[in-house]
């Protein structure tokens, strides 16, 4: 299997650039595509959004438990997604930051950061760099069986890094 498989790192990749202010109007109607929104990107932090809709259409039957269920819009709930695993392509990361989290999919590291794809980074669906300490939970979905591809190695050259994502 190649990294181009993994159904819901497909979903953003299209969406890949769109900003909350320049892509406003087709942000919003991806964002509400699932069937569901938390509603304005350029009022509300939308990472948890973007993680929701990405995974609904790539994995429509795949369970929210427990607090993820209730509010998927809560980054860090989505350490109840699926099964605990190792960092990977693909693997959907939960991070805490100052005043609350953040969540994206992994796609690459370097020594001591993760390259994160995600919603809400830079105001956008973007990659960033994020330190591995900040890491609280790798998840993969039960319903989708894990490859294991290894996480390339990234040039942080040039690459930015996110410190906060409010």
């Amino acid at each position: 299997m190649s990294q181009t498989q993994i159904p819901w790192v497909r979903e953003f990749e299209m969406v890949l650039g769109w900003h909350e202010v320049r892509d406003h109007a087709r942000l919003s109607k991806w964002l509400k595509s699932d069937g569901k929104t938390l509603g304005d990107p350029t009022q509300l932090p939308w990472c948890g959004d973007a993680m929701d809709t990405a995974l609904e259409l790539a994995l429509p039957d795949e369970p929210r438990p427990g607090d993820l269920g209730k509010n998927p819009y809560w980054a860090l709930n989505w350490s109840w997604l699926g099964k605990e695993c190792r960092p990977c392509f693909g693997a959907i990361a939960a991070f805490k930051r100052p005043t609350g989290g953040h969540v994206g999919v992994l796609v690459g590291q370097t020594k001591t950061h993760y390259l994160v794809l995600g919603g809400n980074q830079g105001d956008s669906v973007s990659r960033v760099l994020i330190d591995k300490e900040r890491c609280r939970a790798l998840r993969w979905p039960s319903t989708f069986a894990n490859p294991n591809i290894p996480l390339p190695a990234v040039d942080a050259a040039g690459k930015p890094v996110s410190v906060n994502e409010a």
